[in-house]
């Protein structure tokens, strides 16, 4: 069993297993801990980093429902007033239970109460009624306009336990900025994270410093693995040891001896592309996973990243990123020499700049999607852009159809070299030259 092993650990522990809607202080946590201020505020922080504490203006800090990876896209009512600016009117106790969908009230009452159900937030103006039979019928309300709501509900929204929230923005403001919200989350989502795939503490092998060479054998023939975290006391990563260090070394010898020291680590919210990057380019097949104080939490391999990205291509995308806008707008033709493959592109508002003409942003994504468009018909798997060279010849005005010929110069196994040239009506407006590294899935 792991120990727990730091005063700040201990602290998050702690507020993990405080009852879900329980208001903490920074003052509260010290005492209850034997802790200074300074300790308890940076712990209550991390526990609101890592999703299961939340802090609102005029209302404090509470614990809320720690969300499953699937389930991101619901929000709380705690998170609501953040996005919102709001002000808690009544139902604080309420603000940790999450909402299911919203219900914008433009419409008459019994209308709106046929719509409006238990874990809803009625999105409503200046309505008292309206404020009553939602709370009555389980939902939560957000005021907008900047209105009070009467008494009566008030103590009604502190009985159920049901928030009643006040915004000055106006229903249409209000709404955009939650659904944005769930967007981002959405989007956030799909990025596979190392915590996500990683072997966790309690199924890694791992040898301490203190151990012999002899005990390397013992997990060798156990696992059939040959590469191991080394860790001190404390579980702080220390060094790697794999088959090579060992080889000619008497049994005896202390692992801390042959280990590679200062080993490469990663944390739980790196993105599984960067993992990938990283173990394709210094050639490596484990990578410890460490926390902020570089306390081991489990390993990830070669395989388990490979798995993510595979199965990443398999998902839906819900939440489009402007790489998705850019990507979809680009449609393969075939050239009249050589059967060359050309992609058109047509740049949409979206694409461009505050003067109308196409964003280097967006100019880039164009060609590196070309290079990998083209890369993949001679190899199958993923690749990293390593350097990227562009020459922006002319400026692209909104509308426009652009034309990009990418042609591979160089492919071997690990790199493709591509370059890359963009016409608009005939003219040449941008070239790229590109080397990439490709991350094979065999």
């Amino acid at each position: 069993m792991r120990v727990l092993a730091t005063k700040h650990e201990q602290i998050l522990h702690y507020i993990d297993e405080l009852p879900i809607g329980e208001k903490i202080s920074v003052r509260q946590i010290a005492k209850a801990m034997s802790v200074s201020e300074g300790t308890a505020y940076r712990a209550i922080k991390d526990a609101e980093n890592k999703g299961y504490v939340s802090t609102i203006e005029r209302v404090g800090t509470i614990r809320i429902e720690r969300k499953k990876k699937e389930n991101i896209e619901k929000l709380t009512y705690a998170e609501v007033v953040n996005i919102v600016d709001g002000q808690v009117l009544g139902g604080r106790a309420g603000l940790h239970k999450t909402l299911n969908k919203f219900v914008i009230g433009a419409m008459k009452l019994e209308a709106m109460m046929r719509y409006t159900g238990a874990d809803n937030l009625l999105i409503v103006g200046n309505r008292t009624k309206a404020h009553e039979h939602a709370l009555k019928a389980g939902a939560a309300v957000l005021v907008t306009g900047g209105f009070d709501t009467e008494d009566h509900v008030k103590k009604l929204a502190d009985k159920l336990q049901l928030p009643v929230i006040s915004t000055s923005y106006d229903t249409f403001t209000v709404a955009t900025m939650i659904n944005r919200a769930i967007y981002d989350q959405l989007i956030k989502k799909e990025i596979i994270l190392v915590e996500d795939v990683l072997t966790p503490i309690s199924s890694t092998v791992y040898l301490k410093t203190t151990e012999k060479i002899e005990q390397w054998h013992l997990h060798n023939r156990e696992t059939l693995h040959s590469r191991y975290p080394v860790v001190d006391d404390n579980m702080k990563i220390q060094g790697m040891i794999t088959s090579k260090d060992i080889i000619g070394q008497a049994l005896d010898t202390p692992v801390d001896k042959v280990m590679t020291k200062n080993p490469m680590a990663v944390s739980g919210k790196t993105s599984i592309a960067s993992a990938a990057h990283m173990m394709v380019w210094e050639g490596i097949e484990v990578i410890p996973v460490v926390d902020d104080s570089n306390r081991l939490e489990g390993i990830i391999s070669r395989q388990d990243v490979l798995k993510a990205l595979q199965m990443n291509q398999r998902q839906p995308q819900v939440g489009e990123t402007i790489d998705d806008i850019v990507t979809n707008q680009m449609v393969l033709t075939k050239g009249k020499l050589k059967g060359e493959d050309i992609y058109r592109c047509v740049v949409t508002p979206q694409m461009t700049n505050h003067l109308g003409t196409i964003s280097y942003g967006v100019f880039t994504t164009i060609v590196s999607d070309a290079a990998n468009r083209i890369l993949r018909s001679y190899k199958k798997g993923d690749l990293v852009v390593e350097n990227m060279t562009i020459y922006f010849i002319k400026p692209v005005q909104i509308d426009s159809v652009l034309e990009v010929f990418p042609k591979v110069l160089e492919v071997g196994r690990k790199f493709g070299k591509v370059d890359v040239e963009v016409f608009n009506e005939g003219t040449l407006v941008g070239k790229a030259m590109m080397m990439c590294q490709l991350i094979d899935r065999h």
